[in-house]
């Protein structure tokens, strides 16, 4: 039954291999392994605002009787903050059985990029701070900033989530 159970999921995973969900950041266009995203909420809906957290933290939405805090990733990445509007949307994640949700000025699309059209992401000091990227997916003459969802949040900042969670 196990091995039935093990070989289901590594199916879902092949399918979900290669698959990132794209959305905009003000100008930069960025993708996210679809395997970690489990929802995507159009629209802004009522944020109850909480203290004492950093100022990405914008609150905590009720999500179908679950509590997930919520974060404006224009204010993670130190971008200037942006009002929200019909096509700010919440991405929901999961990191280390952490719901999260992501704030986002516009979701683009689902698209496939093979592991040979992502790079690494430059090792440029002075300015350019790549902590957050995972790595460059190049589609044609395109590219997506491949997000790395293990570093958006320290280990210390998801414990201070989940608290409030």
């Amino acid at each position: 039954m196990s091995e039935i159970l093990d070989e289901a999921v590594l199916q879902e995973e092949d399918t979900q291999k290669g698959k990132f969900l794209t959305f905009l950041v003000g100008k930069e266009e960025y993708g996210i392994e679809i395997k970690y995203v489990t929802e995507i909420i159009g629209g802004i809906q009522a944020i109850t605002e909480i203290p004492d957290v950093p100022e990405y933290v914008k609150g905590i939405i009720n999500l179908r009787g679950k509590i997930i805090p919520v974060m404006d990733v224009n204010l993670r990445f130190n971008k200037e903050a942006r009002d929200y509007n019909d096509r700010t949307c919440i991405i929901v994640i999961d990191i280390e059985e952490l719901s999260v949700g992501l704030i986002v000025d516009n979701v683009a699309e689902v698209i496939s990029i093979a592991d040979t059209d992502i790079v690494p992401p430059p090792d440029v000091r002075a300015g350019f701070h790549n902590r957050y990227i995972k790595g460059i997916g190049k589609i044609g003459s395109e590219v997506k900033l491949i997000l790395d969802c293990q570093r958006l949040l320290s280990t210390e900042e998801l414990e201070n989530l989940d608290y409030i969670s």
